[in-house]
């Protein structure tokens, strides 16, 4: 249960991509990290959280692949280990963060990003990589 758990939390954040590629703004500005001037440290395009969207669709596909729910004859089993690694250490290095407006270490943490940030992005991408380890172990 714990794959399909990842994969629905992994799609629903692709989902949330898929949004503000097609223009959707709920949570957008909350998104993205800010000096504490306000100016954007990011400013992602469309395509970018499109492709965000999609990497994050198919890691939440991965998990439904190795739980079993999708067939997948034709992978070999290297790939399903790679990958269940692979895609925890991803999260646990963007809960770690940047050291500067990014993670559970981030200096700059009054904007609203940064309050976000400590509240439920990164609490949120360290519990991805906690579960997707478990998952691995057992």
């Amino acid at each position: 249960m714990l794959p399909v758990l990842l994969s629905m939390i992994l799609i629903a954040l692709g989902i949330i991509h898929f949004n503000w590629a097609t223009g959707g703004t709920f949570g957008f500005s909350e998104s993205l990290p800010t000096k504490e001037n306000g100016e954007r440290v990011l400013n992602p395009s469309k395509i970018d959280s499109f492709i965000v969207g999609i990497g994050l669709t198919l890691f939440g596909f991965f998990y439904l692949l190795q739980s079993g729910f999708i067939e997948h004859n034709h992978l070999p089993e290297w790939v399903m280990r790679f990958g269940g690694w692979v895609i925890p250490i991803i999260f646990l290095l963007r809960a770690i963060g940047e050291f500067k407006y990014v993670g559970i270490f981030k200096r700059v943490k009054k904007t609203k990003f940064g309050r976000f940030d400590t509240k439920l992005f990164s609490p949120l991408c360290l519990i991805i990589s906690i579960l997707g380890i478990i998952n691995q172990l057992v």
